[in-house]
């Protein structure tokens, strides 16, 4: 059985039994805040990303490549904070739907190169669609997202160990 998720503000802010000062108070808790907050948002990916043949991971590789590509599996894992061996499987789906390849570094045999494929380019297009779908459902200006986006930022600076 899954615990019930608060989806609206007001649910996060109603009170429990405890005393309002109680630091262990659910409602009290940013990880929780967060953990609900993120589910959601990219629960509301889904159906965005559906129609583009990508995941949510997916999705946030291919922004990176279409940043910059070719990247490492290494530069890869960086900008994402994900773990090469999570980024592999990822990686040969993409591969396997024609989006990416993954070859050799030319300056370092060691190093696996992800590179974007024409059609990996292409859907780049397609995906400019997204933001705007997002900021739409969210209901929130853009300012308030802006604002929350730099609160997050900071909060992954803080959490990040150094080097």
């Amino acid at each position: 059985m899954t615990p019930p998720t608060a989806t609206r503000r007001d649910d996060l802010a109603q009170p429990t039994d405890g005393p309002p000062d109680d630091l262990l108070r659910l409602d009290q808790q940013v990880c929780f805040a967060l953990a609900v907050a993120a589910r959601n948002v990219i629960g509301l990916y889904r159906p965005v990303l559906e129609p583009l043949g990508l995941t949510h991971p997916q999705y946030l590789v291919m922004l990176a490549l279409w940043e910059r590509s070719p990247l490492t599996l290494r530069e890869i894992s960086r900008l994402l904070s994900l773990e090469p061996a999570t980024l592999s499987p990822l990686l040969k789906r993409l591969e396997a739907a024609g989006l990416v390849t993954r070859d050799r570094h030319p300056e370092d045999d060691r190093a696996l190169a992800i590179t974007l494929t024409q059609r990996g380019r292409r859907l780049r297009t397609k995906a400019l669609q997204v933001p705007p779908q997002i900021v739409e459902t969210l209901g929130m200006d853009l300012a308030e997202l802006e604002a929350l986006h730099g609160a997050l930022t900071r909060v992954i600076a803080a959490t990040t160990p150094p080097g």
